[in-house]
């Protein structure tokens, strides 16, 4: 009799695949509110690491780290009507605090342009403040209707960048900046993942923003997956909360400003890219164990996996070592499979007396013996390796399963099929994006013909990319 998988396949059931893998993989359990989530050690170990290389970017981008309050007044979010309105049914709202009613309702954050901008208001005095760029890594909470773990949240972690520029180019290009050089260098780079940069259509643009940037990614079932945004807004805030400075030629004027984020939600992202029917794959680059020194049996093995260990981690690799021999070695096996360690290094007594290793390569599969001499040599050249493979099937996936297409019915039927389609904007339209938007399906962004970021939603050229998403 056959044994039944660890996971439910892929190819039967993406969504049970998804949570089977969050759970098997010791990722993360639904908290006791709905929507909300415990991220479990293993879980968390690839945010910090998200966390760590998205925060040096962000520095090199010329952006500080501070911290603002968890509690907005309700009142600092009808300054700007049209954030109100578009966070209004997310919002969640205290009344009460300390046994007593609240003179004035709080809100838990759910983005925080509002607090921010009051504070920039009492910073910003003269040009010589500008630009002030500022980024906090914070959780937020927006009351999701449907939540999925990492996905879609109550309770997420994440950046939020908030800057204020003196000019509508400056304030644009750093925009522009973040989404490029900070934003997708990380995804390409280090997540592995190929997504594609492009424009929101004003539906899909942020509450009180001019523009917004997106980076969207095709995950393994064909749906898009919004990544991290960057929005351009203008002077919207700046008007609403009196964000302005003296100009060098003694003027009062209006701060030009930014918003952009990224969030737990490209943990999600990570597991439906890469994961597999065996689990997880993580990239090297990001991956918080990176090799993990296996002892078969037997108490030899222990003390020379542990010297291995240390070998390796002194050549700059992220090792884990697993003496537990007295768990069985095939549960253990497992076990890494899903978490998705890229690299397994298996020691039992046989392999000690001929001075070998058995090497499990998890991302393109397969074991090979190798010199316990050669491996701190070896393992780095197979990690990049193993790297570039993750990008490539991504880029090769979402090149294979996006259609060009001339018409909104066959739009749709590429995106119902599970795949993207490319449509001319101006045959689309808002009027098109409203129809496609009654099937479930919608414009995740607009792109130059050459694949750039459009300048303005109706330059010339300037195609749709339609999906549907999570």
């Amino acid at each position: 009799m056959a044994k039944a998988p660890v996971l439910t396949p892929q190819s039967e059931d993406f969504p049970r695949w998804y949570q089977d893998l969050i759970n098997k993989a010791e990722l993360a359990d639904n908290g006791p509110v709905r929507g909300t989530m415990v991220i479990r050690p293993y879980g968390y170990g690839l945010w910090e690491r998200m966390q760590q290389e998205m925060d040096a970017r962000i520095k090199d981008a010329g952006a500080q780290n501070a911290y603002f309050p968890l509690f907005i007044p309700q009142s600092y979010l009808t300054r700007e009507a049209e954030h109100v309105e578009g966070f209004a049914p997310e919002l969640a709202v205290v009344t009460h605090g300390g046994g007593k009613e609240l003179e004035e309702p709080v809100v838990v954050r759910p983005t925080s342009e509002t607090i921010i901008n009051d504070y920039f208001s009492k910073w910003i005095q003269s040009y010589r403040d500008l630009p002030l760029l500022i980024n906090q890594w914070a959780n937020v909470v927006r009351w999701e209707m449907r939540p999925r773990v990492f996905l879609r949240t109550t309770e997420f972690l994440w950046q939020e960048g908030h800057t204020a520029h003196a000019t509508y180019e400056d304030a644009r290009d750093y925009a522009a900046y973040i989404h490029k050089e900070v934003y997708a260098d990380f995804m390409v780079n280090v997540l592995g993942i190929d997504v594609v940069l492009g424009r929101k259509t004003p539906r899909e643009r942020f509450a009180g923003a001019i523009n917004t940037l997106t980076l969207e990614g095709m995950m393994g079932d064909g749906k898009a997956l919004q990544m991290g945004t960057s929005h351009e807004l203008g002077t919207n805030f700046s008007k609403a909360f009196n964000t302005t400075y003296l100009s060098k030629d003694g003027r009062q004027e209006l701060a030009w400003q930014t918003s952009w984020g990224s969030s737990t939600r490209m943990v999600g992202g990570l597991i439906m890219s890469h994961g597999d029917d065996n689990g997880l794959r993580v990239p090297p680059r990001l991956a918080a164990v990176q090799v993990v020194v296996m002892a078969i049996k037997g108490d030899e093995a222990v003390a020379k996996v542990r010297e291995i260990g240390d070998r390796l981690k002194a050549a700059g690799l992220r090792v884990q070592v697993d003496d537990r021999t007295d768990t069985p070695f095939g549960r253990r096996a497992v076990d890494w499979e899903l978490k998705g360690v890229p690299v397994r290094i298996e020691i039992g007594p046989r392999d000690l007396e001929a001075g070998t290793a058995m090497l499990a390569r998890r991302i393109p599969g397969g074991k090979e013996p190798v010199r316990l001499d050669a491996l701190a040599e070896l393992l780095p050249a197979i990690l990049e390796e193993d790297q570039a493979q993750l990008l490539r099937e991504s880029r090769e996936r979402r090149e294979s399963r996006t259609t060009e297409v001339r018409t909104i019915e066959e739009a749709s039927e590429a995106a119902v099929a599970g795949g993207w389609a490319r449509i001319p904007w101006s045959t689309l339209g808002q009027e098109g994006e409203a129809r496609l938007a009654e099937q479930a399906v919608s414009v995740r962004c607009l792109v130059a013909a050459d694949g750039s970021v459009p300048e303005a939603d109706d330059a010339p050229g300037t195609v749709a990319i339609v999906a549907r998403a999570y």
